[in-house]
């Protein structure tokens, strides 16, 4: 006969196997009741999930608080000739004091006028004087009376600007006044690009630009207006837009336009508004894009035996280029280490020194390279 303890346990044994095998059934019962009630009745879990969603999606509220602190700082730039409409473009205010307000452009919206009006957001137009301009940073400082300013556009940082960032224009596309103060808004889609430009109204670019590039609408009429931050501070001049053919023109491809930093523009607006020339350094030569010169000029320059850089047409007695070595048919390599394959960057390379300082230069001649050192004078005006 078994003994009361190990009946006892038997007991136990029992027990706890049904207790186990209840909670397993209860599990699996209320899985199946929870699936049941989600498969005949989804609406209010569904519900749920979606509107957590959209609670964190919906962060955009818009840029009106951030376009409302420029907006009446930017004007349409009207050029006159011979008191004839010429073209029209866009500018801001970026500085007052207590006599002088002071107006920033592009100098190609100002460069063929003899006359440059501008036009407010309430209609006025009024007279302005150029106080500078400068076509290779194509900047332009216009001027007139403090007492018809009523808002001054606050200056940024593109600097502490970020890939992404939102950022907008305000201006006057299409050369129309009916469309002025138009807003656009893009993202900041890129820093530090260079660009080649044509100062000659020409597809030929002859100088490079280190630019701000943004997917915000910038058309024909928008030169010279603001490039803006979400808190409505400036921090760029639009001023370019790129062509299917990689030249500067307003047949566009869609979504890519250029700014000159803010800090780049009111280093020469500085000078500019004191009248201030600027001084740029020269090296005395004339060149050519070495492609150009073995194309049309010097057919026998295929055989050289190198195919990229600057050919070296002619040099100035007493120049910079003279004094250190440069001469007539050689060909430009490289500026400071780094490589030159056309005339617009080595003039943007060269433009990133002052006056006075030195240049490292690399020459191809006669089957050989040579390294020169150029100390740079004042270009001739």
């Amino acid at each position: 006969m078994e003994n009361y303890e190990e009946v006892k346990n038997k007991k136990n044994t029992n027990q706890n196997g049904k207790l186990f095998l209840v909670g397993i059934i209860m599990f699996f019962v209320g899985a199946i009741g929870l699936y049941a009630l989600m498969y005949f009745f989804p609406e209010p879990f569904v519900k749920t999930i979606t509107e957590e969603v959209k609670n964190v999606n919906i962060t955009d509220t818009g840029i009106a608080d951030a376009v409302e602190k420029v907006y009446d700082a930017v004007v349409v730039v009207k050029t006159y000739q011979k008191n004839q409409l010429y073209s029209t473009g866009t500018g801001f205010v970026y500085k007052k004091d207590d006599n002088t307000a002071y107006i920033l452009t592009n100098n190609h919206v100002i460069e063929s006028g003899d006359a440059i009006y501008v036009v407010f957001n309430d209609g006025r137009q009024v007279e302005t004087q150029v106080e500078g301009k400068d076509i290779y940073s194509d900047i332009a400082v216009l001027s007139l009376s403090a007492d018809e300013v009523t808002t001054v556009a606050k200056m940024g940082s593109s600097e502490d600007a970020r890939i992404g960032d939102t950022v907008f224009t305000v201006g006057a596309p299409i050369d129309s006044d009916a469309y002025s103060g138009t807003v656009t808004r893009g993202i900041l889609s890129g820093k530090n690009r260079l660009v080649g430009v044509s100062t000659q109204n020409s597809n030929v670019s002859d100088i490079m630009m280190s630019v701000l590039q943004t997917d915000a609408a910038i058309n024909s009429g928008n030169s010279g207006g603001p490039l803006v931050n979400a808190n409505g501070e400036v921090i760029g001049i639009t001023s370019l837009k790129l062509s299917s053919s990689g030249s500067m023109s307003t047949a566009s491809i869609e979504g890519m336009g250029f700014a000159i930093p803010i800090e780049t523009a009111l280093s020469y607006a500085e000078k500019l508004e004191k009248g201030e020339t600027i001084e740029r350094p020269s090296l005395g030569i004339t060149m050519l894009n070495l492609a150009d010169a073995m194309s049309y000029y010097f057919p026998n320059l295929n055989r050289i035996g190198v195919d990229y850089g600057v050919y070296v047409d002619s040099v100035s007695a007493g120049s910079p280029a003279e004094k250190g070595g440069i001469k007539a048919g050689d060909v430009i390599t490289e500026v400071d280490e780094k490589e030159v394959t056309n005339l617009a960057y080595l003039r943007y390379l060269l433009y990133n020194h002052s006056v006075g300082d030195t240049m490292k230069v690399k020459v191809y001649r006669d089957g050989d390279y040579k390294d020169l050192t150029i100390t740079l004078d004042q270009k001739a005006s």
